[in-house]
């Protein structure tokens, strides 16, 4: 790679910076045994509870099991439907499947590309019935709905206050799915203060794949939450079902977080304010360099959000014709997400069909996420913006209202 190039993620700087410290995890796991479970898992279980502001963090074996294990601890059962959004990871929605339960959606805002409420409200009052037993369910369906799992996607929490009292108004569990939103902050008028992804719903789910704000050197995740029962459940949950060691209440999964992975997060973790920090930083630098070019449509912050940057995704008329020209200038690019879940092959027996869900379906022709990274320079972001200027100059017509 040219000293010109900028990779789309850069995996590799902060891991060599924290050498010797997780080479020493490595070294203590070996010499100890500690392997599964134990004081390493518990260690960061603390560390990350009391970096979320939340009473209890149970480490799974990844995002997937952490939003499977939150639903299912918070209360949603088999035949259930939850509520979420189409223009997320398939995870979630598997993990909703996995669970059970049968994910139906709603469409996303315009400017935050998260759940919006209207959507959400539209859908519960005019796609929802109450059947003879008081049960919001479903007309599509036929299936009583029991969860909302808003996305905080990108980065940028979800519009909480809403959601919440939507969730209250028609008995609803709420299941945060944060995993890309470690650390991201959304001011609450109800509560009248800042809320920490991860704290406002029942539970919460985060992911630790290595290429999140805060990864691990494999897979991993977490449940948070401030309810006993639901920490208690998930923790038997990833553990075969075992309340103690062979004593089986339920029939469970095999997903705990790995001793090592643990070991190395929490490591990690003591530097994950110092990332988003230069995450935000990076986001200003782009706002400034991009911010008076026609063509370009940047992500929108509003006043209550402090979000954390774990993509930097703009939008543009001709979205594959740019990242061709960025390729060929030798700048990383993404699409985060090509396709809508209500169109993926995946979920054709489900019968959504393309215009069922419009904003989700622009912005995944229009979405492209640039190279973000707490150790991108200024260079290496006036490299990228100046070929986004030279590639738009060359098509003035490509311009987004």
């Amino acid at each position: 790679m040219s000293v010109s190039n900028v990779p789309f993620l850069d995996l590799i700087t902060p891991h060599v910076e924290l050498e010797q410290e997780l080479t020493n995890v490595f070294h203590h796991a070996l010499h100890t045994a500690g392997f599964v479970g134990g004081p390493a898992v518990e260690n960061f279980e603390k560390a990350f509870a009391s970096f979320c502001t939340t009473r209890y963090a149970v480490g799974v074996g990844s995002g997937t099991d952490a939003v499977r294990f939150a639903l299912m601890a918070s209360g949603v059962c088999a035949g259930d439907v939850v509520v979420t959004v189409p223009n997320t990871f398939i995870a979630t929605t598997a993990a909703i499947s996995q669970s059970g339960a049968l994910p139906e959606f709603v469409d996303v805002d315009e400017r935050t590309y998260n759940m919006n409420p209207m959507k959400l409200q539209e859908y519960l009052e005019r796609k929802c019935t109450i059947d003879d037993a008081g049960r919001l369910m479903s007309r599509r369906s036929a299936r009583p709905v029991t969860a909302i799992v808003p996305v905080h996607l990108f980065g940028q929490m979800a519009d909480m206050d809403p959601i919440l009292e939507l969730a209250e108004r028609f008995n609803l569990i709420v299941v945060e799915d944060a995993c890309q939103a470690h650390g991201a902050q959304y001011f609450s008028r109800k509560q009248n203060h800042w809320c920490t992804a991860g704290t406002m719903g029942r539970a919460a789910a985060f992911s630790f794949y290595p290429g999140k704000n805060l990864g691990a050197c494999g897979e991993g995740g977490a449940v948070t939450t401030n309810d006993e029962a639901v920490a208690l459940k998930a923790r038997m949950l990833r553990d075969h079902g075992q309340a103690r060691k062979y004593y089986h209440d339920v029939e469970a999964y095999n997903g705990r977080l790995d001793a090592i992975q643990a070991g190395l997060l929490e490591v990690k973790l003591r530097f994950l304010a110092e990332w988003n920090q230069l995450r935000q930083q990076a986001a200003a630098g782009y706002g400034d360099l991009l911010d008076s070019q026609i063509g370009v449509v940047l992500p929108y912050q509003p006043m209550n959000s402090k979000p954390v940057y774990h993509l930097y995704v703009v939008r543009v008329a001709d979205r594959d014709g740019l990242q061709k020209h960025l390729a060929q200038a030798g700048i990383g690019t993404g699409i985060h997400y090509p396709i809508p879940l209500h169109l993926q092959k995946a979920y054709a027996g489900l019968g959504w069909k393309a215009g069922d869900f419009p904003v989700t379906e622009r912005a995944a022709d229009t979405i492209l996420s640039l190279p973000m990274f707490p150790q991108i320079t200024r260079e290496q972001q006036e490299r990228v913006t100046d070929s986004i200027l030279q590639f738009l100059l060359l098509k003035p017509e490509l311009a987004i209202a």
